[in-house]
């Protein structure tokens, strides 16, 4: 009875549908709007061709402080995780060593040029095939600007549009078929502080002269020769905290020598930056299996921590809060250089690149991902998730899906030392 029930019911829907030709064409007619419409509003996808990073030349050793400031730095330099052979500004080694603006400017183009040149040879890419060009450096604001400066020295076309600035992704998940040259460096020329005050000195035991470039397009004929697909991007702003705000500053100390200070709230910052930022990435880069574990974890996290505040805190049974599995969602991590509270497996890149080319500011990625590759790990389907962070305070992740397996170009800043790393970097 249900059999010739149903049927008959579908004989019905046919024949109303027959009679009704109008009301057919229309819905027609508006799915067909519709699935246009999201095809047209849907961001483009958006693949990493290939990369380069820039390997300055060493210099000879010089120095210019007090005994007093010399012992700090480098009582600093020891604990900080960096090696003997990191880069840092070639002014400190000329006769008269004074940071100038040509210093910092030749600093720039010797870092960007080189690593713009590279990327465009190993993806024989047309220099006049640029639509967009991308520079992020936040220390140094020369005119005419970075941006300008490559243009000038790739010969790109005069419709290039140009960005001194973050954020790449969402303009090209803007243009179909586009291509971008994005490159990363930071001024460490006109920063490096020769006054005494030890809130200053850290950032000259930590940050080194670096830089990288990547070549990006939302072209589909592309995918089949790119390295990387871009999964998800996440930015985070905590600059409304006054702590957040204040935890990185450039500014003159008592004597008028520019630098600068790091608070001694950063550490601090940074983690509570990154707990807001990794419950935003959880939520959509996690499977459900893991949400649920995690959700049930925060819950006795909660309920616990609750009790701790009716007398178990005195006696040091205060629950801490839990963190979320990624590495169900994710075979491999790129994390910012500074950060030591992960497990060896999981921040192993970011120290041995801490400790070969120190703290390179935003460049520091690639630097990790030429690691990765040295090291033969990254895998054709891998999961990348880069993680950073810069002043502000401001929290970035790129997630990628890798398109090809390694491979070790000539160019890669690891290829004469991969094979000595890992080594053991103080905690």
């Amino acid at each position: 009875m249900s059999l010739l029930g149903s049927a008959a019911a579908a004989m019905e829907v046919g024949a109303f549908l027959w009679e009704d030709k109008l009301a057919v064409a229309a819905l027609a007619w508006c799915l067909t709007v519709a699935l246009v419409a999201y095809a047209a509003r849907r961001p483009k996808r958006v693949y990493l061709l290939d990369y380069a990073c820039h390997k300055p030349r060493m210099p000879p050793s010089s120095g210019r402080y007090t005994a007093d400031s010399v012992d700090f730095m480098r009582t600093i330099f020891l604990k900080s995780g960096l090696g003997n052979e990191t880069y840092v500004p070639s002014f400190l080694f000329e006769q008269d060593g004074d940071p100038r603006l040509a210093t910092a400017i030749r600093e720039a183009e010797e870092g960007l040029f080189s690593a713009a040149d590279a990327v465009l040879r190993k993806t024989r890419m047309d220099p006049e095939m640029i639509d967009v060009v991308v520079v992020t450096c936040s220390m140094l604001w020369p005119a005419p600007s970075l941006s300008s400066m490559i243009v000038n020295h790739c010969k790109l076309r005069p419709d290039v549009k140009t960005f001194n600035l973050s954020g790449m992704a969402r303009i090209l998940r803007q243009k179909s078929g586009g291509y971008a040259l994005v490159l990363a460096t930071e001024s460490t020329s006109l920063n490096w502080y020769f006054g005494n005050n030890r809130s200053m000195l850290v950032t000259n035991c930590i940050f080194r002269v670096g830089a990288a470039a990547a070549l990006l397009t939302s072209d589909p004929a592309r995918r089949r020769s790119a390295m990387m697909e871009l999964v998800h991007a996440l930015r985070t702003h905590h600059g409304a905290s006054d702590p957040s705000f204040q935890s990185a500053l450039q500014r003159e100390d008592e004597m008028g020598t520019g630098g600068v200070e790091l608070s001694k709230d950063l550490v601090c910052v940074a983690g509570a930056a990154l707990r807001e930022h990794i419950r935003s990435l959880a939520l959509r880069m996690l499977p459900i299996s893991e949400l649920l574990q995690y959700a049930c974890a925060a819950a006795r996290s909660a309920a616990l921590r609750a009790v701790a505040t009716r007398g178990a805190a005195a006696q040091g049974k205060v629950a801490q809060p839990p963190v979320p599995d990624f590495t169900q969602a994710f075979e491999h991590m790129c994390f910012h250089p500074g950060e030591r509270r992960l497990p060896d497996e999981m921040v192993e890149p970011a120290r041995m690149t801490l400790h070969r080319f120190g703290n390179t500011s935003s460049s520091s990625i690639f630097y990790e991902l030429g690691y990765f590759e040295a090291k033969g790990k990254l895998k054709r389907g891998d999961r990348l998730w880069m993680l950073a962070f810069g002043t502000g305070f401001k929290v970035s992740s790129l997630v990628w899906v890798a398109l090809r397996d390694s491979r070790v170009d000539p160019d890669n800043p690891w290829a004469d030392c991969a094979h000595i790393y890992p080594v053991e970097v103080p905690l």
